[in-house]
């Protein structure tokens, strides 16, 4: 199953004729449109928004400095 051939495309925006009517398709690609560019709006938004966000590395001396500060405490033999 390829890419449908000129003619089978020419009966499918047919049949789209048919159902919407004439006058509803204008309006109908317009809608379309708008959606596509709100959506990438908000994908650059998003992206924008990441850049921002502060990175935390695992290895980081934040990250190292924690860990060395928590020791865990051990049993000593007189406390058991």
């Amino acid at each position: 199953m390829g890419m449908p051939s000129g003619t089978e495309l020419l009966i499918i925006f047919g049949i789209i004729v048919l159902l919407f009517g004439a006058k509803k398709i204008p309006d109908l690609a317009k809608g379309i449109g708008k959606g596509i560019k709100n959506f990438k709006a908000e994908m650059k938004e998003v992206d924008e928004v990441a850049e921002e966000a502060p990175k935390k590395v695992e290895g980081s001396e934040e990250v190292a400095s924690a860990k060395t500060s928590e020791t865990p405490k051990t049993k000593t033999k007189t406390e058991a």
